[in-house]
């Protein structure tokens, strides 16, 4: 994934090692891993994706200092799953509220998970 990655959008690292701010950015880093894993996209793919999100931040006005590099990760996920018809924007939409709904249904310094979301259904 690296060498992909490097033209367009290298990873943030400490001692060779992926560097997160915020616990979403390690999640949105490992859930795009298991879904090239399971062979939703090449790497190449993700690549193109994620230098096409970037491109387009900074052509509106993100000065690019690298703390919104896992916000242009994240629309590149979401738009990788949208190409790929596996989920729409709709479903995006429905995910983003229920778990927005769940992280303030969490005690904080407990992990969030969806089944904290008031709303949330077995199944769903």
């Amino acid at each position: 994934m690296t060498a992909a990655l490097e033209p367009v959008a290298p990873l943030p690292r400490c001692a060779e090692e992926p560097v997160f701010r915020e616990p979403w950015e390690a999640s949105a880093f490992a859930m795009t891993v298991a879904l090239h894993q399971r062979g939703l996209f090449t790497w190449s793919e993700w690549a193109e994706c994620l230098g096409e999100a970037i491109r387009a931040a900074q052509a509106e006005g993100d000065p690019d200092l690298g703390d919104t590099y896992y916000r242009h990760w994240l629309l590149a996920l979401e738009t990788m799953v949208a190409r790929k018809g596996v989920a729409g924007a709709a479903l995006l939409a429905q995910r983003q509220a229920a778990w927005d709904r769940a992280a303030h249904a969490t005690p904080h310094g407990q992990p969030i998970l969806l089944e904290n979301d008031p709303l949330f259904t077995r199944g769903a």
